[in-house]
């Protein structure tokens, strides 16, 4: 007996995660759902999509049981489905810096733009943050600091750090990082650092990627 009526149903399940993931707009979504979760309105506003384009994506996420939705009173919240959807997410970013060479291109050219092409080694820069050899700032806003941050960070939204350099020890390397490779915070906050005389890199890495290394990641209430 044939078992190919058996994988072509397992295969067509599977094929639904492919389907969703086939929009750059609901990639978006998945980026930012794993710094926390969002209401549809504001989905929308951090998108630049109208409230019903971004409905649809949602849709499209929650049937293949990548995000979930709660409705409280007019306010539709979403959030990733579990840690295992971030982490797919990572390992699909990592995969297409990997293999697709017009990523790194596309990057470096970014960069070069903002005057930060330096390299740093990111298995290195862990280690230092994880050993407390160097100050981990979090230039994210307060509530996905909130919801998950790297052990020891301090939260200084970028819209806030000029108002709260004084808080920033000058003695000790600042090492910023936001919502991962694909956000530009991090890159402004070091350029804005280092125009004031600061000691600051970047890390790449956020807090979807650190979950995905099986680090600690803490929580504020």
């Amino acid at each position: 007996m044939s078992n190919h009526p058996f994988k072509d149903a397992l295969y067509g399940q599977f094929a639904r995660i492919g389907k969703a993931v086939s929009s750059p707009r609901r990639l978006e979504l998945l980026d930012l759902l794993a710094q926390g979760p969002r209401t549809v309105e504001v989905l929308a506003s951090m998108t630049g999509q109208s409230l019903a384009n971004t409905s649809h994506h949602l849709k499209v996420l929650r049937e293949a049981r990548l995000v979930h939705a709660t409705k409280s009173g007019l306010h539709v919240t979403c959030r990733l489905a579990g840690d295992d959807v971030g982490a797919f997410w990572v390992a699909m970013r990592q995969l297409g810096e990997s293999r697709l060479s017009d990523v790194q291109v596309v990057r470096d050219q970014f960069l070069e733009d903002k005057g930060q092409l330096d390299r740093v080694d990111a298995d290195d820069v862990v280690r230092r943050v994880q050993q407390g050899e160097v100050t981990v700032l979090d230039v994210r806003p307060h509530e996905e600091f909130a919801f998950g941050h790297i052990p020891g960070a301090v939260n200084v939204p970028l819209s806030e750090l000029k108002q709260r350099m004084a808080d920033l020890p000058r003695d000790r390397e600042i090492v910023a990082y936001c919502r991962g490779p694909l956000c530009v915070y991090a890159i402004e906050a070091v350029q804005t650092l280092r125009d004031h005389g600061f000691t600051a890199i970047r890390m790449e890495e956020g807090v979807p990627d650190w979950r995905a290394r099986g680090l600690k990641v803490a929580e504020s209430a």
